[in-house]
């Protein structure tokens, strides 16, 4: 079999210029790990599959058994050779990957604080100090200087591989502290309670929660969301007394429809306890007076299929909503307390607009913020009984979102702005007199010129006449002519969308001659709901082909060429890569999957994989033939060929709970099978980390700093 790869591999076409003859690399590549086969038989309508790989899948059990067992050494024999290979492969740009973490890091201010905010008497903050991982959280009462520590991260995680905050509440009086963590990177939380007088911690720490904290007006009571520890699923909230044990919490609410993800959270007015519901695509709240801890959730509105709508308490007995009843952009309306299960009977204040997508609403107790997308770009717009306006930003390609907005009575508002050359900035929006006032700005340590750089928006026609707006950067001096470097990153899912954003770790490439682009594929939201309608489900393709042809046309703009174009993408992103690879061998000199979810057809064919049942509305449910046709033509996994590969490089966390690592583990056995190219491929993967990689600040740019390297080896490769 070996002589035979080598025989393909030598008889390829001479014109796949990226490839390189060197019977050396060859060798090396017929040396890299190689995962047994054990045929796996699937039977699915009428047809059977065989996965070769199947036995690469641990269950939570064995991973967290303390004596593996003899699959699970297999298991990590297989990955830890993966590992050492990489290393191997990456040895030469050792130096260069240190060199550039050390910078990503160097940019960082050793010392940083957010911005301070008021909150019940109190000035609340959080920092992180010089060469520390995790962030100190503190308080300061009015009227005083001392300095009160609510959490110290370094302290909590100083014995841990992985540790990660999912939030933390203080309780009405400001005497009590609930806050979830996890130490294991699969998202399953756990609670702990700290009293702020004594400044003692309650021994008793609640398991399998979900992250959510809502403290009743009493100081006693909370509520939390907890996990279902198959599926992952948020389907139960519970009311907890201070003091009880874990068993002798209330069951409040409980979702039954597994395709459904629940929270609970206190309105920003302080009035309710709400539990949210939320499918793909419908939604639903149940809410309770929060100074009534011991009553009755009551039902918004009774649930619809296909409609989406959310809520936010106006603190005067009413609530503005978000809906999107005949109205696919969304359209605001108000209701009365009494009259929010009559639909009929709710106020219409902007109506439907075929070309806004109304994206999210911030309720304060004199105005609201409502965020707004249109052509790609987000707008906030201010409303109060007497105006109406736009805040103007200057830059033609940024983002802006609403900001740390905790009073509900503030008179102004906090919003984050940034692009592509320009520094994350906190920003405080006067109402009186229209003043903005900057809080904050992204410190880049060794500093940061924007004049240095230059950001456009293109707009790609893909091959059935869609145009698709593509975000890029580059340093200026930059010149098309097909001959510079590009890394294309692209999401692309579940109605995401990845603004033009800043970041200081991507000097590293863009000061090394890298453009940098963001595709806005169909399956985001850049361009309203029907663009994500546009790429889910039977439409999926549409993301793939999209990234693709934005590729192409890059390379036709000479922006970059087949040579030196890099794709790169994580999670659903991921998949994006692995389509790619298969239906495009050619139009890239490498791609960087992250965290790929790349089984597509098998994960979504088994509903005790963590989310699966949540997600039939965003890839379809195998169980129908027709959408089991549908993934099967373009999940990755399935889809590996006896074709040229561009070189790959794919990460993946050992403990990630919503891409399980056997995915990217099986997609690199099966190519390593299958491609018929001397093409670097490999995969590292995290073994303390899940689906987020690395925790701790500095940690994390580590992954980073490797991809950064691939992407440089690559070329260096070409130019042997």
């Amino acid at each position: 079999m070996q002589d035979a790869k080598r025989k393909a591999i030598l008889s390829l076409p001479k014109q796949h210029t990226i490839l390189k003859e060197f019977s050396k690399n060859i060798d090396d590549m017929l040396n890299a790990p190689k995962a047994n086969k054990r045929p796996y038989k699937i039977s699915q309508h009428g047809e059977e599959r065989i996965d070769n790989y199947h036995w690469m899948r641990l269950s939570d059990a064995q991973k967290m058994a303390e004596t593996p067992d003899a699959q699970t050494q297999e298991v990590l024999a297989y990955l830890q050779a993966e590992n050492e290979y990489t290393a191997q492969k990456m040895a030469p740009f050792k130096d260069l990957q240190e060199e550039i973490y050390q910078e990503m890091i160097g940019r960082l201010p050793q010392r940083e604080e957010s911005v301070p905010y008021q909150m019940g008497g109190y000035t609340y903050g959080q920092r992180y100090e010089e060469g520390q991982e995790y962030p100190i959280y503190y308080r300061i009462k009015a009227g005083q200087t001392e300095e009160e520590i609510l959490l110290d991260l370094n302290a909590l995680a100083a014995d841990k591989a992985f540790f990660q905050l999912a939030s933390f509440k203080v309780s009405p009086n400001g005497q009590k502290l609930a806050y979830t963590f996890d130490d294991s990177g699969r998202r399953i939380y756990k609670m702990a309670f700290v009293d702020l007088q004594s400044k003692t911690t309650s021994p008793i720490v609640l398991q399998g929660c979900s992250g959510d904290i809502a403290w009743a007006s009493d100081n006693e009571h909370l509520f939390f969301t907890a996990r279902n520890p198959e599926t992952l699923l948020s389907e139960k909230v519970y009311r907890y007394r201070l003091g009880q044990k874990q068993e002798e919490a209330v069951l409040v609410y409980e979702e039954e429809d597994k395709s459904f993800y629940t929270g609970v959270y206190r309105s920003r007015c302080q009035e309710y306890i709400i539990i949210w519901n939320s499918s793909t695509l419908s939604s639903d709240y149940q809410l309770l007076e929060a100074d009534q801890p011991l009553g009755q959730f009551w039902n918004f509105m009774p649930r619809q299929a296909n409609h989406e709508y959310s809520i936010g308490p106006d603190g005067q007995g009413g609530f503005y909503i978000l809906s999107n009843q005949e109205a696919p952009n969304f359209k605001l309306l108000h209701s009365s307390k009494e009259n929010t299960a009559q639909q009929a009977s709710w106020s219409l204040i902007l109506p439907h607009r075929p070309t806004v997508f109304l994206e999210d609403l911030t309720v304060f107790k004199d105005f609201y913020v409502l965020q707004e997308r249109k052509e790609g770009q987000t707008h906030l717009r201010l409303i109060t009984a007497d105006k109406d306006e736009y805040l103007p930003f200057e830059e033609e390609v940024y983002m802006v979102a609403m900001g740390q907005n905790h009073h509900f009575e503030e008179r102004n508002f906090r919003y984050i702005y940034g692009s592509m050359t320009t520094p994350n900035s906190v920003y405080a929006y006067h109402l009186e007199d229209g003043r903005k006032e900057l809080l904050k700005q992204q410190e880049v340590v060794g500093g940061h010129t924007p004049a240095d750089y230059q950001t456009e928006r293109l707009w790609v026609e893909a091959r059935d006449g869609a145009k698709v707006p593509v975000s890029l950067v580059y340093k200026k001096g930059f010149k098309k002519d097909g001959k510079n470097a590009l890394l294309l990153y692209a999401y692309g899912a579940y109605g995401h969308t990845v603004d033009p954003y800043f970041s200081a770790a991507r000097l590293s490439l863009l000061d090394r001659g890298f453009a940098f682009a963001i595709a806005h594929v169909r399956g985001g939201q850049a361009l309203g709901r029907d663009w994500f309608e546009q790429g889910r489900v039977f439409n999926k393709k549409n993301s793939f082909y999209d990234f693709i042809d934005v590729a192409q046309s890059l390379c036709l703009q000479q922006y970059s060429s087949a040579e030196k174009l890099f794709g790169m993408g994580g999670s659903a992103g991921g998949l994006l890569m692995g389509a790619v690879a298969n239906m495009a061998p050619t139009a890239f000199r490498g791609l960087v999957a992250a965290v790929p979810f790349v089984d597509v057809l098998n994960t979504m064919s088994d509903a005790s994989i963590p989310l699966t049942t949540n997600e039939y509305d965003q890839w379809g449910n195998p169980e129908e033939e027709e959408a089991y046709r549908y993934i099967l033509s373009y999940s990755p996994y399935e889809n590996v060929q006896a074709q040229y590969y561009c070189a790959i490089l794919v990460t993946t966390g050992y403990h990630d709970s919503q891409v399980q690592y056997w995915e990217p583990a099986k997609w690199v056995a099966e190519l390593r099978d299958k491609k018929l190219d001397q093409n670097t491929l490999l995969l590292h993967t995290n073994l303390e980390a899940g689906h987020g990689g690395a925790s701790g600040r500095f940690q994390a740019y580590k992954e980073l700093a490797l991809e950064y390297a691939f992407l440089f080896a690559c070329l260096a490769e070409d130019e042997a």
